[in-house]
């Protein structure tokens, strides 16, 4: 027998369960998307998923999320806020921007990889 389903599901014990986000929150953040979902473990425990969205664009027109996340677990949550805010902290005390010719070339590096994933697509 084949079983179909649909939805972000986990497999245990030969039983198909839907995992449920205890919590979330979305960040829309300039052309991309955070999103903050707190989700339970198979454990008992919870874990933090950080996804980030980009909408990109196909040489046709038609578009596609590009899609990175990360898992963080309650274990690491310490750590990981320490050095977020290291590194976060760094950047206001020294004050780094881009000039327009930096951000301009960053944009123009962006737009070549949406024309190189649109060929792979």
């Amino acid at each position: 027998m084949v079983n179909s389903f649909s939805g972000n599901r986990r497999y245990r014990n030969r039983n198909y369960r839907k995992v449920v986000d205890v919590y979330s929150k979305s960040v829309r953040a300039g052309k991309r998307t955070y999103f903050f979902d707190v989700k339970p473990s198979l454990r008992g425990d919870y874990f933090l998923t950080i996804t980030e969205r980009k909408k990109r664009f196909r040489k046709n027109g038609t578009y596609f999320y590009e899609k990175h996340k990360l898992f963080l677990y309650k274990e690491d949550f310490e750590k990981f806020v320490e050095g977020l805010n290291d590194v976060i902290n760094y950047i206001k005390e020294h004050n780094i921007q881009l000039s327009s010719q930096e951000n301009e070339k960053y944009d123009e590096i962006d737009r070549n990889e949406d024309e190189n994933r649109s060929t792979e697509i």
